[in-house]
């Protein structure tokens, strides 16, 4: 499979989507995530854009004609280098199949407490270089920092749920 992102311009990322699958694609969507927000008291879920302005565009076959993806209004640039014909590679590569597992919609994660430490079991941020950076307990939220497209990025993910695990005997927290 060979995967490639497009910056767009935000409010038409679902439009690019839906004629990058028109013209080919296997399959292609700006990534959207569920997350938890606080109204008049209660978390309610609501989804929201996972990486604003981005297109991610799935194909079986590697694309050689970039002319479609500059044919649409909206479409700024591709993310990726002129070397590898714009596929995305690495920690990106593997990022962007985890969506497509997932359908590009992200749900709620479960996160892990060990001492100070949070972290996430869920593996979508793993390969990024992701990290809990904070935790808002009341609206079930953590704020997880991970690296897309070289730039170190934020983004608040609903949770399901803190685990607490106590440290082994005889070792420090």
């Amino acid at each position: 499979m060979y995967v490639y992102c497009l910056f767009c311009l935000t409010q038409r990322c679902r439009v690019i989507a839906q004629l990058m699958e028109i013209r080919g694609a296997y399959r292609a969507f700006s990534p959207r995530i569920i997350r938890k927000q606080r109204k008049q008291g209660e978390n309610i879920q609501k989804q929201f854009d996972l990486l604003p302005g981005y297109v991610f565009v799935y194909s079986e076959e590697r694309i050689t004609d970039y002319r479609e993806f500059f044919g649409m209004d909206g479409v700024i640039r591709r993310v990726g280098r002129t070397e590898t014909g714009y596929e995305l590679a690495g920690p990106d590569y593997d990022f962007a199949m985890k969506l497509l597992e997932r359908d590009g919609v992200v749900g709620g994660m479960k996160a892990c407490r060990l001492g100070d430490e949070v972290t996430l079991e869920d593996p979508l941020f793993s390969g990024c270089e992701g990290k809990v950076a904070a935790i808002d307990y009341r609206k079930e939220r953590a704020k997880v920092a991970f690296v897309f497209d070289n730039t170190k990025r934020e983004i608040w993910v609903s949770l399901d749920g803190v685990k607490h695990l106590s440290a082994p005997e005889g070792e420090l927290v």
